[in-house]
């Protein structure tokens, strides 16, 4: 089997997480996020490690401006995308906020890097908006595909496989 890159988006708590663990029953997975060193800094500076409007509002803006400063949260994803590579994986997860990033890091990543967004309509609009640039930017993209996770937890597996199945067959030309 090749080696899939997939970047994945939805807002706060659509299932995305979820999503790349249902995945990871079928094929080998590393899954990743261009947050992951902005939470070490944010720890550093006091984040307690809960999620709330305000904190995510703070992630937000501190991965911008670790982006301007230094260009951390790139560098981090292009780094695990060189251990991917070398590694016996078959499916990366990428998760990628702001579409700017998102174009940026597929444009890297080459050919074959896709773009997922995962929606969970009733909690989206229950919820409504998160407050925040990068939670509420998501659909300031054009994905390639859309996983609606809208059905009862006990499914998802079989969802979440035929799904990916589906992306992984050779496109007949």
């Amino acid at each position: 089997m090749d080696k899939h890159v997939f970047i994945i988006n939805g807002s706060g708590g659509v299932g995305k997480d979820t999503v790349c663990d249902m995945a990871a029953r079928f094929w080998r997975v590393q899954n990743i996020s261009s947050i992951t060193p902005i939470l070490d800094v944010a720890r550093a500076a006091g984040w307690d490690g809960v999620k709330t409007p305000a904190s995510r509002r703070f992630l937000s803006q501190l991965k911008e401006i670790c982006t301007e400063f230094n260009d951390l949260p790139f560098r981090y994803c292009m780094e695990q995308l060189e251990l991917f590579r070398q590694s016996d994986r078959q499916l990366l997860f990428v998760h990628i906020r702001e579409p700017e990033q998102i174009a940026r890091f597929r444009d890297a990543a080459g050919e074959g890097c896709q773009a997922i967004l995962v929606r969970r309509p009733a909690l989206e609009q229950a919820r409504g908006p998160l407050g925040n640039r990068s939670d509420d930017g998501v659909n300031g993209y054009d994905y390639d595909h859309v996983f609606v996770n809208d059905g009862p937890l006990d499914t998802l597996p079989d969802k979440v496989r035929s799904f990916f199945e589906s992306l992984l067959r050779p496109s007949v030309s």
